[in-house]
């Protein structure tokens, strides 16, 4: 909890005061916010599929706000790397390295090798990942490097890449390298 004077005002979803906004409070509150912006997530895999694409959706947070929003774009675009995390990141545009590590990435899917290296070196210290059950990423490599990686199993993110390895297996194996 933040230490500050009792004059100030409080945040509504945490014991941290408006006025002291550290990492830690804007965890706090981005924890609270999370559903709302893995639904964003969601939101863009399910545009990715209706484009005939991957469902996999990504939105990057700073501040409790979406600066950054993507979704797999390899077969729209003929991208070897437009991931949905990869896109969330481009379309954020060009930031400081500060920004970046105050951030938390919202995906569909467990991060591959190429999205966690990107997680790592831009310091994303958190990410909050719909499921990993129909891929399982670098979450470990992650983890082992500081960053917080929570895993939901969101029933509706499980649904998507279902569907889609079920209907187009040949493009799933094409974006994971098989």
């Amino acid at each position: 909890m933040c230490r500050q004077p009792e004059k100030r005002r409080r945040h509504m979803e945490c014991a941290c005061y408006i006025d002291a906004a550290p990492l830690a409070c804007l965890m706090n509150m981005e924890a609270v916010m999370s559903d709302e912006f893995l639904d964003q997530a969601i939101a863009e895999a399910e545009a990715g599929w209706a484009e005939g694409g991957i469902p996999i959706g990504s939105v990057l947070v700073h501040g409790g706000r979406i600066i950054g929003r993507g979704h797999n774009r390899r077969v729209q675009r003929g991208s070897a790397i437009l991931h949905g995390e990869m896109d969330a990141l481009e379309n954020a545009g060009r930031l400081p390295a500060s920004v970046y590590r105050e951030c938390v990435l919202y995906t569909t899917l467990s991060p591959c090798p190429m999205c966690s290296g990107t997680i790592l070196l831009y310091k994303i210290p958190r990410i909050v990942i719909g499921e990993n059950q129909t891929f399982l990423g670098e979450e470990e490599l992650l983890r082992s490097r500081g960053v917080h990686v929570e895993v939901v199993q969101d029933p509706r993110c499980l649904e998507l890449m279902r569907r889609m390895i079920r209907e187009k297996p040949q493009l799933w194996n094409e974006d994971i390298g098989v």
